[in-house]
């Protein structure tokens, strides 16, 4: 079997914890903050688990982590 490439654009998203678990930044953080609430952007704050449906394409992507 050759040696298989990582996707570069997952290696700089998702972070695989000691858990085994797939952490995410939040989206919808970047720009236009001036018309979300304080609210809004304090619960956008911290990174999050990916989602269970999401995780095999993502360690498909990770071939190493």
């Amino acid at each position: 079997m050759p040696k298989l490439k990582t996707k570069r654009s997952a290696a700089k998203r998702f972070a695989i914890r000691a858990s085994g678990s797939i952490k995410r930044a939040q989206a919808f953080k970047r720009h236009l903050l001036t018309k979300k609430s304080t609210k809004n952007k304090r619960h956008l704050r911290g990174p999050v688990a990916i989602h269970p449906s999401d995780a095999a394409s993502v360690r498909r992507m990770l071939p190493y982590a």
